[in-house]
């Protein structure tokens, strides 16, 4: 699976261990920075990621800053992501079953490694249940 990553300074370390534990699993990672734990500004990456995936260039993305909150904030502001917070299995559960998320979003410092691997996981294997959730998920792709 095609697989785009992002983060600021304060996410590099846990995007690093998350790039590393997908391509042990054989995704193609794409990651568009940042590269260090030198200082930068997260909406950038949260923009670029999420214009990837809203392009069809991959199927899923990861952002990651220090609390998750602002580059999820940076990742919504691209028409056709729907970027969702997760500091929980149930969140990744609930995000992809419910809402249809595109981009998982973790804080880097308040989420271990080994819970955002289980976490992101489930993301990938849970499908979308359609129904209700539809009409919902509609409404969002029609917001500007």
């Amino acid at each position: 699976m095609k697989l785009v990553l992002g983060s600021d300074h304060a996410g590099f370390e846990l995007k690093s261990a998350l790039s590393a534990w997908l391509l042990d699993l054989g995704h193609q990672i794409y990651d568009v920075g940042g590269f260090s734990e030198e200082r930068v500004d997260y909406p950038e990456f949260g923009a670029e990621l999420s214009r990837v995936v809203a392009a069809g260039e991959a199927e899923f993305g990861i952002a990651v800053c220090g609390s998750g909150q602002g580059i999820c904030m940076a990742a919504n502001k691209i028409h056709g992501i729907r970027a969702a917070l997760i500091r929980t299995v149930e969140d990744a559960q609930l995000a992809r079953a419910h809402n249809n998320a595109n981009v998982a979003c973790f804080g880097g410092r308040v989420t271990d490694a080994s819970l955002a691997q289980e976490a992101f996981a489930v993301f990938l294997s849970t499908p979308f249940e359609g129904g209700r959730h539809a009409d919902r998920v509609a409404q969002l792709n029609e917001l500007t």
